[in-house]
């Protein structure tokens, strides 16, 4: 498949935007404020694009550092690139493996999940997320044998880290870091970037937001959620933040239908089917993109009623809950905190 087309179809699921950015088929981003830099990329078969305020002799060379920390970590977290860190323990058929402190810690970061969300966030959830197939969307319907067998592998308990080293305890276990990894780097970059300096800027990694400061003085970021199923990018509703990650979880992103009915890549763990629970998607405000990405998908699995007692009880978070009928849910700091516009 040419880039160009995989471009445009990434583009066209993109789930979070910038109000202050478009998107022109398959071209980059771009801002009318001459004072920004931007570069594009694709890792994780997402779209990436950092974006930072400054002089370009400042702010182009940390652009090229943020990508080539976007390389690094692909080669450790990726499941499907032959050779990381995560593809060797998965390989490894239940042997230890000597893994990046930056794998130890994400990892540790999801069992800590895991636990607090009883099973429902799971990166042992591999062999479940191939029997799908969600990457080639081939519209192909697991039978109930192979869900079964899938779902017998899942359990974050079985991942056994000592040391430096990780191991599966079930040779049959996969993992899978999609519902953390972008999160976890894009903390990491800003790390980088305050560390180097910035003080603006927009890390956008496919539906994971991380403004870094505000906009201008006092004016803060408004970053558009997609309406879903928007096939243009149309924003459903906006947030303004600042220095916070916006990070949503939805069915649209990764689907596809047949006989009329919607089968998505969020899956409940138990039965191996999509979760179905009403909802379209699940948007966490957090300082920390991390516990955004991996509590968006906790959220969504948990129910509206449910996750939105669980974020309430979480300091500092904020969720917006929207269900397939079009009926918002918000934790109490929104429109409070976090200022919120619906789009009309």
């Amino acid at each position: 498949m040419k880039k160009n087309t995989r471009l445009r179809g990434f583009i066209l699921l993109s789930t979070i935007i910038i109000a202050s950015f478009m998107f022109t088929g398959c071209q980059t981003p771009f801002s009318s404020d001459s004072r920004s830099q931007s570069e594009t990329g694709i890792y994780f078969d997402t779209v990436i694009t950092v974006t930072l305020y400054g002089s370009p002799s400042k702010t182009k060379p940390l652009l090229k550092g943020c990508f080539k920390l976007a390389d690094q970590f692909e080669k450790r977290f990726s499941n499907t690139k032959a050779g990381s860190e995560i593809s060797r323990i998965n390989d490894a058929k239940g042997k230890p493996i000597s893994v990046s402190s930056n794998t130890i810690h994400v990892l540790k970061d999801a069992i800590s999940y895991g636990s607090k969300s009883h099973g429902k966030f799971d990166i042992t959830i591999g062999r479940l997320s191939d029997a799908w197939d969600f990457r080639s969307n081939t519209g192909h319907i697991p039978s109930t044998d192979i869900l079964q067998q899938a779902v017998r592998t899942v359990d974050y308990k079985k991942i056994k880290i000592q040391g430096n080293t990780v191991c599966l305890k079930d040779p049959a276990t996969k993992l899978d870091l999609g519902g953390i990894a972008k999160g976890y780097i894009a903390d990491c970059m800003k790390s980088y970037l305050k560390k180097h300096g910035i003080t603006k800027g927009i890390i956008n990694l496919g539906g994971n937001v991380l403004c870094i400061g505000e906009k201008d003085r006092n004016v803060p970021f408004t970053v558009g959620i997609q309406k879903p199923f928007s096939q243009d990018g149309t924003p459903l509703f906006t947030l303004k933040v600042k220095d916070l990650s916006v990070v949503t979880s939805g069915t649209y992103q990764r689907y596809f239908k047949k006989k009329g009915k919607l089968y998505h890549h969020i899956l409940d763990v138990k039965t191996g089917m999509p979760v179905q629970n009403h909802l379209t998607s699940v948007t966490i405000i957090s300082e920390c993109s991390t516990d955004g990405d991996a509590l968006s998908t906790t959220a969504f699995c948990m129910g509206a009623k449910e996750g939105l007692a669980y974020i309430e009880s979480l300091p500092d978070v904020e969720a917006v809950f929207v269900y397939d009928n079009g009926k918002i849910v918000k934790t109490s700091g929104i429109g409070d905190k976090i200022p919120f516009t619906l789009v009309k």
